[in-house]
């Protein structure tokens, strides 16, 4: 025999030696771990069945009560026929729209009107009304919604108080009340600033239209609780359709905590909305952004929010003014920004102008 051969015979007895040694292995009895293993997959026992918890009991219980699915279905889930007839019991629509007034979308059939146009259909039951500034009426669809909180946020010199003498103006030149509450200047120092815009404001006060308080920020702080419980009943009295804060900033600045700013500025415009009277609140800029107030506060509790800032094209074009609306509850609006300028009839927004 060959030492192949040999080599051959060697390896085979080897390979049967393995194999004897696997299914002595396999009916060996078990072993202690073997054991505990078993222990662990065995079905438990009538005793350990009964310490379990009753979640299954109540469970199948629950499953029993539910109401069946209709055999139609196949034993699919219920929600599908309900969702179905919902759809088939949806009223039609027109083609997609753009989710602004009434077009549809590019390429589809339909009115192809400017959904901000001043003379388009509005059909709304809520009452509305117009701020008084050329061009930004334009670029809200039926008016801000009457007895809202308005904010105007902006830096320095952007025409925050403008804004607040012209949105009074709109109002008292129509024969309404107004209530003027100033933080900053005197009342002097507003009856000079509308007289400069030819708004008759002293004449107001003397008929019995206008009244303009000037408050301490310290003292109102102080009396804030007071304030805040008797200035409703005192709007009312007056019979005031709107009202003009200037500004809640300096508010907001009595206040260390922010908590307790909070707290004291939300309850502050709960009383101006509880008064039921359209209030507009100016604030001033966000040093980091101005998108934003000063204290991020006001903007999420005003229904409607107007940004003033200063725009640069370049390095070498003059600075220029900018208006945006932010947000207004129940109406629907433009989200351009467009520019302004201050001039001697106060603001005026050029709607057909772009700020780029």
């Amino acid at each position: 025999m060959s030492e192949d051969d040999d080599w051959f015979e060697r390896a085979l007895r080897e390979s049967e030696s393995a194999n004897a040694e696997a299914d002595a292995e396999e009916t060996a009895p078990p072993t202690a771990d073997a054991e505990a293993d078993a222990e662990e997959t065995a079905p438990p026992t009538a005793d350990a069945e009964a310490d379990d918890p009753p979640f299954e009991e109540d469970f199948a219980g629950a499953l029993e009560d539910a109401p069946a699915a209709d055999a139609s279905s196949g034993g699919d889930s219920p929600f599908e026929e309900d969702f179905a007839s919902a759809f088939e019991n949806a009223p039609d629509i027109d083609g997609p729209t753009d989710g602004i007034g009434d077009g549809p979308l590019d390429g589809g059939e339909g009115p192809t009107a400017d959904p901000f146009d001043s003379d388009a259909e509005f059909d709304s039951a809520i009452d509305r009304i117009d701020l008084g500034i050329e061009g930004l009426d334009d670029m809200i669809l039926g008016g801000v919604p009457e007895r809202s909180l308005i904010s105007i946020i902006g830096s320095a010199g952007t025409g925050k108080t403008t804004f607040g003498l012209q949105f009074l103006e709109e109002a008292l030149s129509n024969g309404e009340r107004g209530v003027y509450v100033t933080l900053e200047e005197s009342a002097e120092r507003i009856y000079d600033t509308a007289e400069e815009k030819g708004w008759p404001f002293a004449e107001y006060a003397d008929e019995g239209q206008l009244a303009v308080v000037h408050l301490d920020p310290v003292e109102m702080a102080n009396s804030l609780s007071s304030i805040r419980n008797e200035l409703p009943e005192l709007i009312k009295d007056f019979g005031a359709d709107r009202l003009v804060l200037d500004s809640v900033s300096l508010l907001e600045m009595m206040y260390d905590r922010p908590s307790e700013r909070r707290s004291e500025v939300y309850q502050f415009s709960k009383s101006l909305k509880q008064a039921g009277v359209t209030t507009l609140v100016t604030s001033e800029a966000s040093s980091e952004t101005p998108y934003g107030s000063r204290y991020g506060i006001i903007e999420y509790l005003a229904d409607a929010v107007f940004v003033l800032q200063y725009v640069r094209v370049s390095d070498f074009q003059e600075t220029r003014l900018a208006v945006e609306i932010q947000k207004i509850r129940d109406a629907n609006h433009s989200r351009e920004t467009k520019p302004y300028e201050i001039t001697n009839d106060g603001l005026s927004v050029y709607r057909q102008a772009n700020i780029f």
